[in-house]
């Protein structure tokens, strides 16, 4: 008589582990992650509107979102979709501190990093384990940009469930690759976004390098969707030192730059995200990044950690 196989597989029982010690984490939590991860190819193709079953789930898709509608101004507290699932702006230096943890970490109540009512927290376990997934936004695109392999998805149960999961998308990656991967995406003028998800047991999960032609969250930034927040940086501009040749212009993923009259940039700070994208292309030194508290605070994991220790 041949054993009986366990239907459920390994990654499947340590996200249900994991699961089970979130605080008010439900089953249907639960179930909404088991579906974003398990098939997030169909699921970001949906909520972008470019798979073929889009049109079939748009109207699920605009009963779920009736259930998180706008904030208004007089009711702050009001729980909207951007903060369910949603992404911090980071420059490079952080986003390359996000994948060289070296120790398990439990950072929480983070409101004035990630100023939204849910999924908040960085909690890190096996930081060491990066696995390189193909990015569901830019597959779903006709003519995505290249290349796919650049969402790291970062600790576990997460890694080792999309792995699992996805095989032939993905693959288990060092710390220096993953490094590596973001250099060349912030030097291809991509923007680094930590993304949290409340069905992602309300925390961080993932790296994405996103471009505002292939994003969704950008996508729906630009739509209204307040789905990202702010390195807590802005550009500023030494007009002395600016050309005028538009390459930060050109880089720009938010639409934040742009020549003024005299032919020199200007920077719209309410647009501005500060991704440090442009300051890295002006080769006249003529760009940097400054602290706007406005903004909020940024992400900086070894500040947080010591500040924890």
């Amino acid at each position: 008589m041949k054993p009986r196989r366990n239907l459920i597989l390994p990654s499947t029982r340590a996200f249900i582990r994991e699961a089970r010690r979130a605080p008010d984490y439900t089953l249907f939590d639960w179930l909404h992650g088991y579906v974003y991860l398990r098939w997030p190819y169909l699921y970001i193709g949906i909520g972008t509107g470019e798979h073929p079953a889009a049109r079939i789930f748009r109207p699920l898709v605009r009963a779920v979102s009736r259930l998180f509608p706008a904030r208004p101004a007089d009711d702050p507290d009001r729980v909207t979709f951007a903060d369910t699932y949603h992404g911090k702006v980071v420059p490079l230096d952080a986003a390359h501190q996000l994948v060289t943890i070296e120790q398990e970490i439990n950072l929480t109540n983070l409101e004035q990093i990630i100023p939204y009512a849910r999924a908040r927290d960085i909690v890190m376990r096996n930081p060491d384990h990066i696995v390189a997934l193909e990015c569901p936004c830019r597959a779903a695109r006709p003519n995505p940009c290249l290349p796919l392999d650049v969402c790291l998805i970062v600790g576990e149960p997460f890694a080792g469930f999309v792995m699992e999961h996805h095989p032939q998308r993905a693959r288990w990656i060092a710390r220096q690759e993953a490094e590596g991967i973001l250099q060349a995406e912030h030097e291809r003028g991509h923007v680094h976004h930590a993304f949290f998800k409340d069905a992602m047991l309300g925390r961080f999960y993932a790296i994405c390098n996103c471009c505002s032609c292939c994003c969704g969250a950008m996508q729906a930034w630009r739509n209204g969707t307040p789905m990202l927040a702010s390195s807590g940086y802005v550009v500023q501009v030494e007009v002395e030192l600016c050309i005028g040749c538009g390459r930060c212009t050109e880089k720009c993923q938010f639409g934040a730059l742009g020549l003024n009259g005299r032919g020199v940039v200007a920077a719209d700070t309410d647009l501005c995200m500060g991704c440090g994208v442009c300051t890295s292309v002006c080769k006249q030194g003529a760009l940097s990044l400054a602290r706007a508290p406005a903004k909020g605070e940024p992400l900086d994991i070894r500040q947080l950690v010591a500040e924890a220790a």
